[in-house]
């Protein structure tokens, strides 16, 4: 049974930072809405929290950052939360530049779906917004591909003016290699000082419905997520929306809770004022109620922001 929180959203799914460091720049880069923080979960915790919230229904989980594949004990964690008789699912984000060395290892260890971020496919343009070698992501792509990864989602935030207008060549990109693409909204976390960023370069990607529905067999919205548009596209490639900015379904239909790379139950995306520390009751020998009672407190703590933010 899924803890409720006050507004009525089910909370399946939890999101867990492994680090806050990273290989890359990304112009973009929200930090999963997290600040700089100090002390990271060890693998023996982050899956001691998985499991205390996988038995209260937090079923999927995914492993983000920073950059998950920079810590070394990656392949133990996924191990770790992957063997869990509750988990259902466990899944990445990734930037893909380590991806081509550890692939087959987290296969192995029980990691079954991936996400990896790749805003262009101009080197001089990729290099731009991350600072990074778009060959070396190629390589991670395709040797998770052959690792047997499914599905591998390409992320693609629409930046105005720099890839916006790349979008029908991202497409047959993932054609060619049998991936899906999710675009992402430029979203403004304001208290990480983006707002200039912001106002340069974010583009409403509802602009871009037309153009998929012109090339969809079949065109459906997602419930479950956020009443997000999917499109299936002529040449096989599922594309998704995502959607943040005067989008109060992103946050009315959210499933997700965030655990910090330095344990502290983070109740929204946009918010930071209302952390609860879970890593060091854990480190004191809490017991399985009183953890439990540390998720229901953060799950109680949840609700709409942009609903409220904008008065809907």
């Amino acid at each position: 049974m899924a803890l409720i929180d006050p507004f009525g959203r089910a909370v399946t799914s939890l999101r867990v930072s492994l680090t806050d460091k990273c290989n890359l720049s990304c112009l973009y880069c929200d930090r999963e809405g997290i600040e700089a923080s100090e002390g990271l979960m060890k693998a023996d915790e982050v899956a001691e929290i998985v499991r205390i919230a996988s038995k209260l229904g937090m079923t999927k989980i995914k492993l983000t950052g920073g950059e998950p594949l920079l810590r070394d004990d990656i392949v133990e964690v996924v191990r770790k939360v992957a063997s869990n008789p509750f988990v259902e699912e466990v899944s990445m984000v990734t930037n893909g530049h380590l991806l081509d060395q550890r692939a087959k290892d987290l296969v192995k260890a029980g990691l079954r779906r991936i996400n990896v971020n790749l805003p262009s496919l101009d080197p001089d343009v990729y290099r731009f917004i991350t600072d990074g070698s778009l060959e070396r992501v190629i390589e991670g792509l395709r040797e998770a591909i052959r690792a047997g990864l499914s599905p591998v989602k390409l992320n693609m935030v629409v930046l105005k003016g720099v890839n916006d207008k790349a979008i029908p060549s991202m497409i047959e990109f993932c054609s060619s290699l049998g991936t899906a693409l999710q675009l992402i909204e430029l979203h403004n976390i304001s208290s990480m000082g983006k707002s200039e960023f912001f106002e340069k370069y974010h583009v409403d990607i509802s602009s871009f419905e037309e153009y998929l529905g012109s090339r969809a067999i079949k065109a459906e919205r997602r419930w479950d997520l956020q009443n997000r548009p999917r499109y299936l596209l002529e040449n096989g490639v599922q594309v998704e929306l995502v959607k943040y900015s005067h989008n109060s379904y992103f946050c009315l239909r959210c499933p997700r809770l965030r655990v910090t790379s330095d344990g502290k139950l983070k109740p929204c995306l946009m918010r930071n004022d209302n952390l609860i520390d879970i890593l060091t009751p854990l480190r004191n020998g809490a017991s399985d109620d009183e953890l439990v009672k540390i998720f229901e407190k953060a799950v109680s703590l949840r609700r709409p922001y942009f609903s409220f933010s904008q008065g809907l």
